[in-house]
């Protein structure tokens, strides 16, 4: 399609805190911890303003989130990966919210509210596209959407994807290709495509039983 444009996700990945400052977080440095949520508090945002439709309530959850993940740091094995953990904290309070809240309509988001990492300097032809993947993105069924934003936005690995939502692992490969596959048929009607290199190869679909998990 000569047209067309095409869109190419840029990889995200979210590092761990550093050891040191962790520590002291767990140990109630709240200097410490204002490091951690300077850190994170973006990714998170991003990821529950995708999920809830709204930046006041975006705002609010992911001050919930912290103050969560502040409560129970002490009780943090630092064994485990913080990332998982915080996404884990995060799932919890979005699904708790939506849950209470699943017959209010939910408003449309507007693309200036919460421009994509890569849009910061972008040209007009490149923010229609990225307005228009956000669009397909909301249109997406929840599960499709959580893991789909977990890879894409936040940046967590499969592994750690299926750890913070609690599922397998073919699960979650198999709700990103499914979610990816919507994504560009819903862009395609729009005349974008993704760029070849970028396009998954399709992921098996789990199990009836893995799915429900």
């Amino acid at each position: 399609m000569s047209n067309s444009r095409r869109y190419t996700p840029r990889a995200l990945s979210l590092a761990q805190p550093d050891f040191g400052v962790l520590r002291k977080a767990q140990r109630g440095d709240e200097r410490a911890f204002s490091l951690i949520v300077r850190a994170y508090e973006t990714p998170v945002y991003n990821y529950v303003l995708r999920l809830v439709g709204d930046r006041a309530l975006a705002e609010d959850l992911t001050q919930e989130v912290f103050i969560r993940v502040f409560q129970g740091l002490p009780r943090f094995s630092l064994r485990s990966k913080f990332t998982t953990w915080l996404c884990q904290v995060t799932k919890t309070r979005v699904l708790d919210e939506l849950r209470a809240n699943e017959r209010r309509p939910r408003a449309l988001v507007a693309i200036d509210d919460a421009p994509p990492l890569e849009a910061v300097d972008a040209p007009v032809e490149q923010l229609e596209t990225i307005d228009a993947l956000w669009s397909a993105v909301t249109e997406l069924n929840p599960d499709l959407k959580m893991a789909l934003l977990l890879r894409d936005v936040v940046g967590l690995s499969y592994n750690e994807i299926a750890d913070s939502l609690d599922t397998t692992l073919a699960t979650v490969k198999w709700r990103i290709f499914k979610a990816r596959e919507e994504v560009q048929l819903a862009l395609a009607r729009e005349g974008i495509t993704f760029a070849p290199s970028t396009k998954p190869a399709p992921a098996p679909a789990p199990a009836a039983a893995e799915l429900a998990s």
